[in-house]
């Protein structure tokens, strides 16, 4: 017993290490795609478009995609492996595809056509020559994201065989396909409209080549997957059972999203835009300590029967994770505009911009800790075969979330930066509460702060979502640990994070004092 353990803690480690290096190079081509896009966009109407026609098909790939389809499918399917059950395990996986391409398919032939609609319902703030854009890009940026969902399957099946650096390295060839579209963008001098239509097609591109690309390494699989529309193999069934509260709780997660997007249309131009800048840096740790222990974590804890040891893999899943998130939320916190500067501040995208997009980061950073710490409890619940607490605790995080949000975001809209300085806007045009005016909003002088408030709402509403899923998790698994237990061993590291922080500021200001 004990020694299945060890080997099963080898796999979850190094399994965490190659997902890690994965994400690692995809999030840092996802820099570079996104500073190459804030260079020939800027924080302008074809920014805004772009952002919301890559927000509104995600809808398909976070809720049918890698998250709902990893919570539901890995348990069932890496447990058939660890049985020797090879023939029923390529089944089911077959069965599961069948079914996703055909519900895949039929939902972004929906959203290609009635993509107007469903942009003017979600960007309701957007003016009429935006709203064609944002709608026109839809279309493309749908059929895209189709593809990317199918390789979320293949993603669940190689990490299900632990061959995990190919399934999370995959997406660079994504952002590969849009950096080469952006750069003859720049190299050509287009115009902002043009280069996103461009970006679009790349997006387009990127997702059929990345889907060949993780279907050849699920080809060389020992175990065979046989297609087929099998729906009542009890397998299929059991995760289909699985499914169906998993992708409430993402789905919750995605209606979180767009309610950001359509708030989000009636702030300033450009808010949108800077949303999503600063979610690209937020997710990163996310993504590198947090996502990929939890991912490795997945299918080691769902071969786990004993309650016991599963608890000792959530402990030290969350002290693996705790300390880089915490030391990168303080680092956002401190240092971030100097970091979104180095990052963007060139071409369309200005020091204005950058402070703006920089408070945004900040503001979503004091939630990194909490939402890392949650991905943990969570995959402990999913291996446990919970996964209705997952989607409460993320109704109650969106619930919080938006009502915070929307308390914050128009007061916050009023101030504005303008040559590096805070200003409010004043007079009759301001208003005491509410949209500013439309002509102020569709084409501003200056970026303004509206963002920031829709960030806020996010972080607190993370911490009320980790102390939720704590008491559930330890209440169920590791009996009766108290619920703040991460929260106060992370106070001797917050200390020395934010010393390291400070330090790193001092000798970053005094640097580029030398310099100048």
């Amino acid at each position: 017993m004990e020694s299945s353990k060890e080997s099963s803690g080898i796999s979850g480690n190094s399994g965490a290490k190659r997902i890690g290096a994965g994400i690692l190079l995809s999030r840092l081509a996802g820099l570079l795609r996104e500073s190459l896009l804030r260079s020939v966009l800027g924080l302008g109407p074809a920014a805004d478009a772009f952002t919301a026609a890559l927000r509104i098909p995600n809808l398909l790939q976070n809720l049918l995609g890698e998250g709902s389809l990893s919570s539901s499918f890995i348990p069932v399917y890496s447990k058939l492996l660890s049985e020797g059950k090879e023939k029923e395990a390529g089944d089911a996986a077959g069965a599961v595809a069948s079914l996703l391409i055909a519900f895949t398919g039929a939902l972004t032939l929906i959203g290609i056509l009635i993509a107007r609609p469903i942009a003017k319902i979600l960007t309701p703030g957007f003016t009429s020559e935006k709203l064609d854009l944002t709608a026109d890009l839809i279309k493309i940026t749908t059929a895209g994201i189709g593809f990317l969902v199918l390789a979320a399957w293949c993603l669940g099946v190689l990490n299900s065989h632990r061959k995990f650096f190919l399934s999370y390295v995959a997406p660079v060839i994504w952002n590969a396909a849009q950096i080469v579209i952006l750069l003859i963008a720049i190299s050509k001098d287009w115009d902002p409209t043009r280069a996103a239509r461009a970006a679009a097609w790349g997006l387009f591109l990127g997702g059929i080549i990345q889907l060949l690309f993780q279907f050849f390494g699920v080809s060389k699989l020992r175990t065979k997957i046989r297609f087929s529309f099998s729906w009542k193999n009890e397998h299929v069934r059991e995760i289909i059972k699985r499914f169906n509260p998993t992708i409430l709780g993402r789905g919750v997660v995605q209606i979180s999203a767009y309610f950001d997007l359509v708030l989000a249309s009636l702030l300033v131009t450009g808010a949108v835009a800077a949303l999503m800048s600063a979610q690209v840096l937020y997710i990163l740790p996310i993504s590198l300590f947090a996502m990929s222990i939890a991912a490795a974590e997945l299918p080691e804890m769902s071969r786990i029967t004993d309650t016991q040891h599963l608890g000792t893999r959530l402990n030290q899943g969350i002290k693996q994770t705790s300390f880089l998130m915490l030391l990168t939320s303080v680092v956002y916190v401190t240092i971030g505009d100097q970091i979104i500067g180095v990052i963007f501040q060139w071409g369309s995208f200005d020091r204005d911009d950058s402070i703006v997009v920089a408070a945004t980061l900040a503001a979503y950073s004091l939630g990194i800790p909490a939402v890392g710490i949650s991905r943990i409890y969570q995959s402990a619940l999913y291996a446990d075969g919970d996964t209705k607490t997952p989607a409460f605790s993320a109704t109650l995080r969106v619930i919080i979330s938006l009502i915070l949000g929307l308390l914050l975001m128009f007061p916050l809209d009023r101030l504005f930066i303008s040559n590096s300085a805070l200003e409010k806007v004043s007079g009759s045009i301001a208003g005491d509460w509410g949209p500013l005016n439309e002509s102020l909003r569709s084409l501003p002088e200056n970026p303004h702060l509206g963002a920031v408030g829709l960030a806020i709402g996010s972080a607190v509403a993370a911490w009320v979502e980790m102390i939720f899923l704590a008491r559930k998790t330890n209440k169920k698994i590791t009996q009766g640990a108290s619920p703040y237990s991460p929260i106060l061993k992370l106070l001797p590291a917050t200390i020395s994070a934010l010393i390291i922080s400070i330090i790193a500021r001092w000798l970053l200001s005094n640097t580029n004092e030398f310099i100048n």
